[in-house]
């Protein structure tokens, strides 16, 4: 007897602690988070023109010289929200030094106009692959380039990217950074789409993973 009434109250105990941790408590904080924060809830989603271009927390691709470039992704075939992670090469890894003299190659051309070595953030991947973030000093080296290809002032360039720049977080929490995709928003926003022909997918045709 003694027995069966254990299993009766461990059964009531599973069956409780069921209902409040897999259904009151996940509904409860969904419930709260599409009332205070419906955007960050849903997926900090961004459309354009009516249409969804990606969110504000995953990076993608831009090879139009017109766009600023994120950093460099190895999540997946890269930027792919389905495989985030790193490249967990070392740096003793040959592959990886090939990479990163080949990138340096590449954005040395790609930025003729650039006044200062290539920076270290843009051949560098992040933990995640998907940092929409770049810091400020990057976007500024940057700035010819997409000016350039725009036929625009660089002044104007640079007065996009110091509107975009996001501070701190609580003023303490890591470091100033632009948003690469709202930062192209906003340039196609104010000077239409560059003109120069894309070697990839273009802004318009991005698309967040389902």
């Amino acid at each position: 007897m003694e027995s069966k009434t254990i299993l009766l109250t461990a059964l009531r105990m599973t069956a409780v602690t069921l209902v409040l941790t897999g259904i009151a408590y996940p509904l409860a904080v969904t419930g709260v988070a599409q009332l205070l924060f419906p955007h960050q809830a849903n997926g900090s989603l961004v459309e354009a023109q009516g249409r969804l271009v990606g969110s504000e927390l995953l990076a993608q691709a831009f090879a139009n010289p017109g766009y600023f470039s994120p950093r460099p992704s190895a999540a997946g075939a890269g930027y792919d929200a389905t495989s985030s992670g790193g490249s967990n090469l070392g740096p003793t890894s040959a592959k990886l030094r090939d990479r990163v003299v080949a990138d340096v190659a590449r954005l040395r051309l790609e930025n003729p106009a650039a006044r200062q070595e290539v920076p270290l953030e843009l051949v560098t991947t992040s933990a995640s692959g998907l940092d929409p973030h770049i810091s400020p000093s990057v976007a500024l080296w940057e700035a010819p380039r997409v000016a350039a290809a725009r036929h625009v002032g660089l002044p104007q360039v640079e007065a996009i990217i110091a509107s975009h720049v996001e501070p701190r977080t609580f003023g303490v929490l890591g470091e100033p950074r632009v948003n690469v995709l709202l930062l192209n928003l906003e340039l196609d926003r104010r000077f239409g789409t560059p003109t120069a022909a894309p070697t990839a997918s273009p802004l318009g045709s991005a698309t967040v993973p389902e």
